[in-house]
């Protein structure tokens, strides 16, 4: 071609290349194709490994996506590896992208380390969307609102659990505590009873298991893995890789386990548990021709549920808690109104229960106040774009990944006055005697087809274990010892630094005793003076009678004293009998009994 000829034919290239993407771009407009039509912001980005270089920080994923929204804005891009990054920073974003656009950004992506927590996906939490997912998750949640906010049952476990940490509290009181080991064994048996119908006490070599895996879970997770950006690397030895796979083999064993047991013991008339329940439905399912072929259900999804139940529910729940600690000991006033309102609701003639939930507000916000300033998932698991859409006035393509900073959402200054400060008060009403929600910039369960399934049991843990320890202990930090750190350290969950506390029995509880826990017909009333006295009991006797014959024993009066700090107002004992257990009220007679009563001197 001669030089002369060379820049028309340029030009009539470029002329025709433009009226083409011009009409593709007005053909796209009038079809709503690809709404705003624009990209976000994006950090700098290098072949292969995208923007990591611009990741290198001290400060937490969280905070360093908050300080990067002043120079990108709310929503920006990045590259890790060659996967496209959304972040989210504000409520309006993230809304449309949970709710109005939920089933859009439904997915979920699919990494090294989830493919081994999860046997490829066969959970709800990082389960791709799809028709077995939504399956799936409806049978998960019905089975969970037979044993969630309401239930008799699950009430009377959390209980059991908080009487047993009151308990201890009471044998260490005034000494230094550090409560997270004591806590996590709470809540994992609160999720047992839950998952399994099991309990366990301190040292059970199962349960003793049961937390070295999960901790060793956690840990792992935690680290920043590259392999899951670069799965490849997984080709080479990797010690994280190595334990996290000893650590999934143990949990498997106990759940399958515990599988086999309830299989054996099944009855379509008695749900005892999570697992009764699930089995259930599964079967139900494959009864109604519901097959694995339609939506690939299997005995895998049954038992990942229960792990994911299992290991976001102990976990989470744990830090909240001692977020909870942390931030009473800082906010003494905080601690004292809480403890005014129980007293005057409740009283010191019974415990808190759920149905008390309406007469405590300032609790109720103080636990809201605690999700918000610490929430325990500051980035939450990354969405997946299942298809081309849009937020705000940006495209974003199929299989982008979506997070959401949760940490902007609940410390933006232009919807929380004073974002770092800890005030209950916000949460309450003008008068406040009531509930409110002062920002739509509040999630800390998440929202739409995603939102967390957990969330009312956690809400039933957090209520009733802090009211049973405020109502009877003021949690203070030992003498020349600092505050417990603010700041936490990022990791599966956003964890408090370690600190320990002194849990003082309050003057007016010294002279009432604690409501007995049930134990293998042993039952413990503490005062303020501990004194013990085993005995057994003939047939016939009655119980108020041999305790009248001794000196400075409980008489009559302080037994009915007694009985009416019980829940029932019904004092009951389990007498040991030769072939059998038998359960009577106070004041019958009994076979033989074998139990510790403690009692003033």
């Amino acid at each position: 071609m001669s030089d002369s000829l060379i820049l028309p034919w340029l030009f009539c290239s470029c002329l025709f290349s433009a009226v083409t993407l011009a009409a593709l771009y007005l053909r796209r407009k009038m079809n709503g194709f690809v709404p705003g039509d624009r990209s976000p912001p994006s950090l700098p980005s290098l072949p292969i490994i995208g923007s990591l270089l611009s990741l290198i920080t001290d400060s937490p994923p969280h905070i360093y996506f908050q300080q990067l929204q002043k120079k990108y804005g709310d929503l920006y891009s990045l590259m890790m590896g060659s996967h496209k990054v959304l972040i989210v920073n504000n409520h309006h974003h993230a809304k449309e992208i949970l709710i109005k656009k939920g089933k859009i950004f439904a997915g979920r992506p699919r990494t090294v380390t989830t493919d081994m927590l999860t046997r490829d996906g066969k959970d709800i939490a990082f389960g791709d969307y799809s028709s077995t997912w939504k399956f799936h998750r409806k049978m998960v949640h019905g089975a969970l609102c037979m044993f969630g906010e309401g239930s008799v049952s699950i009430e009377k476990i959390i209980c059991r659990e908080a009487s047993s940490m009151c308990d201890m509290l009471t044998e260490s009181q005034n000494s230094a505590v550090d409560l997270a080991p004591e806590l996590t064994r709470a809540v994992t048996n609160v999720v047992c009873a839950l998952c399994f119908n099991s309990s366990y006490k301190r040292g059970d070599a199962e349960f003793e298991s049961m937390l070295q895996y999960s901790q060793g879970i956690v840990d792992t997770v935690a680290k920043d893995s590259l392999v899951d950006i670069f799965p490849w690397l997984q080709i080479f030895p990797n010690k994280d890789l190595k334990i996290l796979r000893k650590c999934v083999s143990i949990r498997d064993k106990l759940l399958q386990k515990k599988y086999e047991e309830h299989k054996v013991d099944y009855s379509d008339n008695v749900q005892r548990d999570l697992l009764d329940a699930l089995l259930r439905a599964k079967r139900s399912s494959e009864n109604n021709n519901t097959s694995t072929h339609d939506v690939g259900l299997t005995e895998d999804h049954v038992l990942m549920t229960v792990g994911d139940i299992f290991g976001a529910g102990v976990e989470t729940t744990t830090t909240v808690l001692k977020w909870s600690i942390a931030y009473l000991v800082h906010n003494p006033q905080v601690q004292r109104k809480i403890q005014e309102e129980l007293d005057n609701k409740i009283g010191k003639d019974r415990h808190p229960q759920l149905s008390d939930r309406g007469n405590l507000p300032y609790l109720e916000a103080t636990i809201r106040e605690v999700l918000r300033i610490r929430p325990v998932a500051p980035l939450f698991i990354p969405h997946v774009a299942l298809q081309d859409s849009s937020v705000g006035e940006y495209t974003v393509q199929k299989g982008t990944r979506v997070i959401i900073n949760l940490w902007s959402l609940h410390h933006d200054e232009k919807e929380w006055k004073n974002p770092e400060l800890f005030d209950p008060g916000r949460f309450l009403n003008e008068e406040g005697n009531g509930l409110c929600c002062p920002s739509a910039s509040y999630l800390p369960f998440g929202a739409g087809v995603r939102v967390c399934l957990g969330e009312a049991l956690a809400k039933m843990e957090l209520f009733l274990f802090l009211s049973w320890i405020l109502q009877r202990f003021t949690l203070e930090m030992p003498t020349g010892q600092p505050l417990p750190d603010l700041q936490g350290k990022f990791g599966v969950v956003l964890q408090p630094k370690k600190f320990k506390v002194v849990a003082k029995l309050r003057a007016d509880w010294e002279k009432f005793p604690l409501i007995p826990l049930i134990k293998c017909g042993k039952y413990s009333f503490i005062y303020k003076k501990k004194v013990t006295m085993d005995t057994k009991l003939k047939r016939g006797t009655r119980l108020e009678s041999k305790f009248k014959k001794k000196k400075k024993a409980i008489g009559l009066q302080s037994l009915r004293h007694l009985q009416a700090h019980t829940h029932t107002h019904t004092l009951t004992l389990t007498a040991q009998c030769q072939n059998s257990a038998m359960t009577t009220s106070l004041g019958k007679t009994y076979d033989h009994i074998s139990f510790t009563v403690s009692y003033p001197t």
